[in-house]
């Protein structure tokens, strides 16, 4: 059995007399350990996949399981505390607490996570070993970014959800940001990584969903979804990027 199941899920937004259909009966799964991308437009329904399965919010129908939890069956103290011991969220906007330091806002972790990893320790692994005691005002956009990361793989969570987590890293930053993310999932973590950013899915995902105005476009292993997608869109946003093709036929090559 899948480590995650997303089973035949809805999520509908009322907007005055029509319906928004957010998640429109999606389905896929995902294993543990799983390094996944999930690739789609602005408004595919991509964020709302990540709060549906951080607890988040509610599905209007189907079922979302996470190991032995089916997550929408849950009370709302039973989502409080499956998120706070089991899931891990970097989010667009960092959410950081401007009067703590860069260390302390990691440390935030520890009192929410028993098992919880040395705060200086992972603030090292993300590059800011010698920013801990710079509050988020002294920090730019990317170094805050970082911490965010850095806060939420302090509380080594079975599942870590990305929304964007690298956008404003350089490109050699985001590497090394993706090494320490892989190398978590190689102990175990499974990750759902929001990106528009092809290159990254291509270099560093295992698997990779494909969302489309809240509907899903495809699934299935990085290598043979982007060397060959079935679904339109896909194939419209690889012929839009022939670098990644370039890069994909380098690979097979080899």
């Amino acid at each position: 059995m899948s480590y995650i199941s997303f089973e035949d899920v809805c999520k509908d937004y009322p907007a005055g007399n029509t319906v928004v259909h957010a998640s429109d009966h999606v389905n896929f799964h995902i294993e543990k350990g799983e390094f996944c991308v999930v690739l789609g437009p602005s408004g595919a329904g991509k964020t709302t996949v990540l709060n549906l399965l951080g607890g988040m919010d509610k599905a209007t129908s189907g079922r979302i399981i996470v190991g032995d939890k089916e997550i929408t069956g849950l009370r709302s103290s039973q989502l409080t505390e499956y998120r706070r011991h089991d899931v891990g969220f970097v989010f667009q906007f960092y959410n950081l607490m401007p009067n703590l330091t860069a260390l302390e806002n990691v440390e935030l972790a520890q009192q929410v996570c028993e098992r919880a990893l040395d705060p200086r320790e992972v603030l090292e692994q993300v590059g800011l070993g010698q920013r801990m005691n710079n509050f988020p005002a002294q920090l730019s956009g990317g170094e805050q970014q970082r911490v965010s990361i850095a806060r939420a793989l302090c509380k080594t969570p079975a599942l870590l959800l990305c929304d964007e987590p690298t956008s404003m890293q350089d490109a050699s930053t985001r590497g090394e940001i993706i090494e320490v993310l892989r190398r978590r999932t190689e102990k175990g973590m499974s990750m759902l990584f929001v990106t528009h950013d092809l290159l990254l899915a291509a270099h560093a995902a295992r698997k990779i969903i494909v969302l489309k105005d809240g509907r899903l476009c495809e699934s299935g292993g990085s290598k043979e979804v982007l060397a060959a997608p079935k679904h339109p869109y896909t194939k419209a946003l690889l012929d839009a990027l022939p670098r990644v093709n370039r890069r994909l036929d380098d690979g097979r090559e080899r």
